[in-house]
């Protein structure tokens, strides 16, 4: 039946092949598939453009929506394996040209678009403009490292330019909050896109500036398409950022969204909550710092504590100490050493060690005394006529009349003889 059909249609006779449709019944398919066949062929590698409306992305990869003008609409579909080519996601609203061919989809009698390539609209004077503008900046030295400044190694305040209603500004709250909960943050909310945004942008950076509210700014957006993320690619913005005494650091779309405001910029971050991460990194470094040192210092003194224990419960038990006397000993005798020089040295004892020395002397002269002689035993003989001492039995002569000397008295004696032997006195 579709054969008789395409026959009767290429012979264009449109008169024998609409009677052959009203004389013929159909089912269902038969009619869908007989359509296909007549539409499809005439409609391949066409070129459609339109507005993308009901947008979807299916959980397969594939992209399902339609294409509007001011007065009808048509289905498309674009599957996974060119969506993959896409530079980006479409999303509603988007200027496109659509290149594929007609296709009947026969389960719900929809005709549609298969779409084989997808351009945006207006993408490539965008780009050609974003070129001109980036050569121009760079011909001024709006890029050159030399001029970037330095960020504050330990920032109190931070500003922030951006919406203050999108997720960005949760992001980098979050962010500083987790880790410096005693920041001052400052925001100057801004449109990000849209008519307006960019002079809105530059003000909030020069708002900053003038009145001197931060030490550093962070400048962004989220991610979205070139044509979202515009109004950082204005020669306004980019002089504002320039012009900026404040260092600033630029967060605009995802890490692979580059803008002018990013070149400009002191320091680029990849995302929002990395322009979060890189504010506050020397603080964070020196907070990480301090926390290592103080861990040094923990596991030092431990171990010093633990040598000192050690030390100590060998000084317990050695032999020295086991007895106080073992170290005091040495010190008592020294004292007592002391004491009795400072008795020598004490006038009293000096006294009775002359008295002792004394006594001495006088009890030896006392026994040195002729009368203790006498006491043994001896006497002494003495001349009668010249009273003095005989010494020698040579001295004597018989009938001669001495003086005896005892002890105790005096006797006059008369000789008889006188013998040499020694010791007889008669």
């Amino acid at each position: 039946m579709i054969l008789d059909v395409r026959y009767i249609s290429n012979e264009k006779n449109d008169g024998l092949w609409l009677e052959w449709i009203f004389m013929k019944i159909f089912s269902v398919s038969e009619l869908t598939f007989a359509i296909k066949s007549v539409i499809e062929p005439p409609f391949r590698g066409i070129s459609v453009k339109g507005e993308i409306s009901n947008f979807k992305v299916q959980t397969s990869g594939h992209l399902y929506f339609s294409l509007k003008d001011e007065t009808a609409q048509i289905s498309a579909a674009l599957f996974k394996g060119n969506a993959a080519q896409l530079p980006r996601m479409p999303k509603e609203g988007d200027q496109v040209i659509a290149m594929g061919e007609i296709s009947l989809y026969a389960p719900r009698g929809q005709y549609q678009i298969i779409v084989r390539e997808l351009q945006f609209l207006g993408l490539g004077e965008l780009l050609v403009k974003l070129h001109q503008l980036k050569e121009e900046l760079a011909r001024r030295g709006w890029f050159d490292k030399e001029r970037k400044k330095a960020l504050p190694k330990l920032p109190r305040r931070i500003g922030v330019v951006t919406s203050p209603t999108g997720a960005v500004i949760q992001d980098i709250l979050h962010v500083l909050t987790r880790r410096f909960a005693g920041l001052q943050v400052i925001l100057n909310p801004v449109k990000v896109q849209g008519e307006g945004a960019a002079a809105e942008i530059a003000q909030a950076i020069s708002d900053f500036n003038k009145y001197g509210l931060a030490d550093v700014l962070i400048v962004g957006r989220g991610g979205g398409s070139i044509e979202d993320l515009w109004a950082f690619n204005e020669e306004i913005v980019a002089k504002a950022i320039f012009e900026s005494k404040i260092p600033v650091i630029s967060a605009v779309g995802h890490e692979t969204d580059f803008t002018i405001a990013d070149w400009v910029a002191d320091v680029r971050a990849p995302t929002p909550s990395a322009a979060a991460e890189i504010a506050i990194a020397e603080k964070a470094g020196l907070f990480q710092f301090l926390e290592g040192v103080k861990t040094q210092c923990r596991h030092r003194i431990a171990q010093l504590v633990a040598q000192r224990r050690q030390h100590l419960k060998a000084l317990q038990t050695h032999p020295l100490l086991s007895s106080p006397y073992g170290v005091l000993a040495p010190t008592i005798q020294r004292l007592d050493d002391f004491a009795q020089r400072l008795e020598l040295l004490n006038p009293k004892g000096k006294i009775q060690e002359f008295r002792d020395r004394l006594h001495r002397l006088t009890h030896h002269l006392r026994s040195l005394h002729p009368n203790m002689v006498l006491k043994k035993g001896y006497a002494i003989l003495f001349s009668e006529n010249e009273r003095s001492v005989i010494l020698s039995a040579s001295d004597l002569r018989p009938e001669q009349t001495v003086s005896i000397l005892l002890h105790d008295g005096k006797a006059d004696a008369k000789l008889k003889e006188i013998h040499g032997t020694r010791n007889t006195l008669f």
